[in-house]
């Protein structure tokens, strides 16, 4: 393709244009704005246009040559200056010169990468700009003028101002802590040897640790990990089998008064779940209710109680047994539309084919469900393995058997987070169990979602 049909094309679809068009086929205008951003376009008539363009690269370089080479360089070292003690003479007192603080430096370092991506992206639409530009008026196009531009913001182009905004602050709330949290877990930034001011990357030093099983922290990870897909399996299918039972046994034809049974359950959702929980914990105490009124009707002797969260498999059972009973309503709800929406006729040609209650169940009902709500069962079991609220509202994480050890018998990965982070301020080790976290929920999700039906035979039911 000729350099003449190429530059036709784009002025035809000028969005369709790239920066190494621009580099290469650009003229010396297009070409200096790769350089002085929106030269090309104040060259072309477009002066407010390339002006701002102008004016951001100058704030940039500002920012750079003020602040942002130090930030890079910081967030390379972490710093090294102490904060010092000094007597001063004259005020007869010791004063304290400022130290660096490694936390700081990490946090304004991946803001200033952050910056110099955002900026570079806007150097490339500088780009694009600068050339569609050109090829307007060599072509005898019309140029926008800078108020056809700001039209098109609310005309074709409203979904760059209404997402603008929203990128912006997923930029700041959303990916500078992700990415500050992932680097943290490079790092001994935590409460051991004293690291919680000034800090050293370490590298791969904390997952080493984390995945050594002869140390304390290595086999207490395995060891929570283990439960929490322990934990995670049983409060999964344990809700959605008992709710699929309630579904179908208020969906049955001869069940009087559905819509009395369905608002029971709603009730029970209305009730913030914290409040069950809470209730729940005190009721299982030693002398909490359960215990008292079994020694009140002699189920138990004197002074003694079930150990609902002192036993470790107590404990353990006990978050399994109530979170079914908080967790039930809201799959009720869930599978009693799945099975409004099952066809009829379905179970109609089952009945004249002879098939029983329970051939229909296996046959129809299940395989129909498991087929909608595969990826709401991945995102069941991916929200209880993150289930901060269940654990410890209800046991705290408890009983905690071994005085070594920073996590319970009952503790997550999410909740043994809290505790290393908040508790411990073993912020380097908590960034790492976060990412691994992440990891395996992640790749789990997608492979059980990939080989699932409901991926490989999407609307084939």
């Amino acid at each position: 393709m000729t350099t003449i049909s190429r530059r036709t094309r784009y002025v035809e679809g000028a969005h369709t244009c790239t920066v190494t068009e621009a580099l290469r086929d650009g003229n010396t205008a297009t070409k200096l704005s790769a350089v002085i951003m929106g030269y090309g376009n104040i060259v072309n008539g477009q002066i407010a246009k390339g002006l701002i363009f102008l004016a951001t690269e100058i704030a940039y370089i500002f920012f750079m040559i003020r602040y942002g080479f130090t930030n890079l360089v910081n967030l390379v070292t972490l710093g090294s200056a102490t904060q010092q003690e000094v007597w001063n003479e004259e005020l007869q007192v010791y004063l304290y010169t400022q130290g660096d603080q490694s936390i700081l430096m990490l946090l304004y370092g991946v803001a200033t990468v952050l910056l110099t991506l955002v900026m570079f992206w806007i150097w490339r639409g500088t780009m694009k700009s600068a050339y569609t530009v050109e090829l307007c008026k060599k072509h005898g196009k019309h140029v926008k003028s800078f108020a056809d531009d700001i039209y098109d913001l609310f005309d074709e182009n409203l979904y760059r101002t209404l997402m603008t905004p929203s990128m912006f602050f997923i930029c700041a709330l959303t990916i500078l802590p992700l990415i500050f949290m992932i680097l943290m877990a490079f790092t001994n930034y935590s409460k051991i040897d004293n690291h919680l001011v000034l800090f050293d990357w370490v590298g791969l030093q904390n997952f080493a640790t984390l995945f050594d099983s002869g140390s304390v922290l290595g086999s207490t990870f395995w060891s929570v990990l283990g439960w929490t897909l322990v934990w995670a399996f049983f409060a999964t299918f344990t809700n959605y089998f008992a709710g699929m039972v309630l579904a179908i046994l208020i969906n049955r034809k001869d069940t009087k008064a559905k819509g009395f049974w369905r608002f029971c359950f709603v009730i029970s959702c209305a009730m913030p779940m914290f409040v069950s929980l809470l209730i729940m914990r005190t009721m299982l105490q030693p002398e909490g209710a359960v215990n008292v009124l079994l020694r009140t009707m002699g189920f138990l002797e004197a002074g003694e109680s079930l150990p609902f969260f002192t036993d470790p498999t107590w404990a353990r059972v006990t978050v399994i047994v109530i979170n079914i009973w908080v967790g039930v309503p809201y799959t009720l709800l869930q599978l009693t539309g799945v099975l409004q929406n099952i066809p009829a006729d379905l179970y109609e040609a089952a009945d004249i084919d002879g098939a029983t209650p329970v051939q229909q169940f296996f046959k129809i009902t299940l395989p129909y469900m498991f087929y909608v709500t595969t990826p709401y069962l991945i995102a069941t079991f991916t929200g209880n393995v993150n289930n901060f609220n269940v654990i410890y509202l209800l046991s705290g994480g408890d009983p905690v058997t071994d005085l070594g050890s920073t996590a319970g018998k009952t503790d997550l990965l999410v909740t043994w987070l809290y505790k290393l982070t908040i508790d411990k301020q073993y912020y380097n080790i908590g960034a790492v169990v976060g990412i691994l976290t992440f990891i395996i929920l992640a790749i789990g999700s997608l492979l059980v979602y990939r080989n699932s039906k409901s991926y490989k035979e999407e609307g084939g039911f």
